[in-house]
């Protein structure tokens, strides 16, 4: 593998308005270069610059290195390659590390689909390369697990047994054993930061039966409520106006329950 000299980070308003030339290093995967956006739709390369560069990106609500995470993940989940890569790039600038982006990349294949997951393995392998990325800064694939809430995970069991067991119990199987008694105990994904890659996937799918869950999960293990917040504007500009807003009043009763 190729070295490189370590990649000069972007300013944040380069970073946030997720078009910059200079910040992708992979000469066969190339960003929208900001030439072209000129040229096909000067209307939205002033809202690349303004509205993403100059305001969504530089919110203090939530930090570079979690709008990277949401973007990251709405990008694996709505399969849109065309800037994945890039984005991966961004989320390195804005302290991501590998094993997290890994980590990331994981999960989001049981929760928005194993092609979503193949196709983001294959954009992020560039990026990767490109910065002489190794797998000894990746997660190990058996690692020791962090240690399980058992009287959560009772609880969470018992829901799933109730509901889902009439109709598939190898679904309610696979759900206990492969996710919340493995996947969700990898170390190399903070249970905040693993909790906010889901919702943030969730959102983007319209999924929103399963966002009270996890969001009221992810709270839990961190997230505020003012972060909650901000992730649904940054879901709207990356997955678009409707899904956040139909995202909206489960947030809402999600906020509302917890102040009961």
């Amino acid at each position: 593998m190729k070295k490189l000299a370590a990649a000069t980070p972007i300013s944040l308003a380069a970073s946030g308005a997720a078009y910059s030339e200079e910040a992708s290093t992979d000469p066969d995967h190339p960003p929208v270069a900001a030439g072209s956006l000129a040229l096909v739709a000067p209307a939205l390369e002033k809202y690349r610059k303004e509205t993403l560069g100059g305001d969504l990106w530089q919110r203090g609500a939530l930090s570079p290195r979690d709008r990277s995470v949401v973007t990251f993940a709405v990008m694996i989940a709505r399969n849109q390659t065309a800037e994945l890569g890039q984005q991966v790039a961004f989320a390195l600038d804005n302290g991501v590390k590998p094993a997290e982006i890994s980590e990331t990349i994981t999960p989001l294949a049981f929760y928005s689909g194993w092609g979503n997951a193949m196709a983001a393995v294959n954009e992020t392998r560039h990026i990767f390369e490109a910065r002489a990325i190794g797998t000894d800064q990746l997660p190990a694939a058996s690692p020791t697990l962090l240690p399980i809430d058992q009287k959560a995970e009772d609880a969470r069991a018992a829901s799933v047994q109730n509901n889902i067991g009439p109709v598939s119990q190898s679904l309610v199987d696979f759900t206990g054993d492969v996710l919340f008694k493995d996947l969700w105990l990898r170390p190399d994904l903070a249970p905040r930061d693993r909790s906010l890659v889901t919702v943030s996937a969730l959102m983007a799918s319209g999924y929103v039966g399963q966002i009270p869950f996890h969001l009221n999960r992810a709270m839990d293990n961190g997230l505020t409520r003012e972060e909650a917040s901000e992730v649904l504007s940054q879901v709207a500009f990356y997955a678009g106006w409707a899904a956040a807003m139909t995202a909206v009043p489960v947030v809402k009763d999600v906020f509302e329950g917890r102040q009961k």
